[in-house]
């Protein structure tokens, strides 16, 4: 080890130039790597996935199950480059996740899904809706209206045309999701 070392030193102080030439370009290809490196606070390391989120009001979980779920993992089943589909059913609610391969970007993750969502045999007046994309970090808030005042048609209306406005318009808020109430028909 001490020959190792006394090599270095004497073909150091034998090439002295050499040496502060190549620890020059060590400094200025260190100062361009962190000028040039992408710093974020939560980097995004998970695969590109896609949730659908189809609501049926009223309706049992094995008949969200049978006449949702099913039908539309059957029609996503065939989607390109698909790592891992998962699903959820509960009451009203039907809730799918496609996670894609690594290499998958977004818009061609969107295109698929939503080239075969088309297909899928649903009830009338289910309409599945597709998440707009975002990370790990971006399921942050769940929150529930209450009042003793306040009827469930007011508080629906209240989330719907005040509060879901209020939140899209914060940066970085992605989509408000709501869910329950009960909404007016005309």
């Amino acid at each position: 080890m001490n020959k190792f070392i006394k090599n270095i030193i004497y073909f150091s102080l034998r090439h002295r130039y050499f040496v502060f030439f190549m620890t020059l370009v060590l400094i200025v290809l260190g100062v361009w790597s962190y000028m040039n490196t992408p710093i974020e606070t939560f980097p995004d390391v998970t695969n590109t996935q896609i949730i659908i989120i189809a609501q049926w009001p009223g309706r049992s979980a094995e008949e969200v199950e049978k006449m949702i779920t099913i039908p539309m993992e059957t029609v996503l089943n065939s989607v390109q480059k698909k790592a891992n589909l998962r699903t959820t059913s509960a009451f009203g609610l039907s809730y799918v996740r496609i996670i894609f391969d690594d290499d998958v970007d977004d818009a061609f993750a969107r295109q698929q899904v939503l080239s075969r969502l088309g297909n899928a045999d649903l009830p009338d007046g289910v309409k599945p809706e597709v998440e707009p994309p975002y990370g790990p970090t971006g399921e942050i808030y769940r929150y529930t209206l209450k009042s003793r005042t306040k009827s469930i048609h007011e508080l629906t209306a209240i989330q719907d045309w005040v509060l879901d406005r209020q939140f899209k318009s914060v940066p970085g808020v992605a989509d408000v999701n709501s869910f329950g109430g009960e909404e007016k028909n005309l």
